[in-house]
């Protein structure tokens, strides 16, 4: 899979929030956005 670098722009108090969360879960914040983004996707083509 290839990987794609990007920009966003999110709201300052919710990305440290949600940053904070996945540091204490172990989780990759990215990956999580990405899992995110894919399971909006596949709910949207009825998967």
């Amino acid at each position: 899979m290839t990987r794609k670098t990007v920009a966003l722009s999110l709201d300052l108090e919710i990305y440290e929030q949600y940053q904070k969360y996945c540091e204490e879960n172990h989780m990759i914040l990215s990956r999580k956005v990405e899992a995110l983004m894919k399971k909006e996707l596949d709910e949207q083509n009825g998967k």
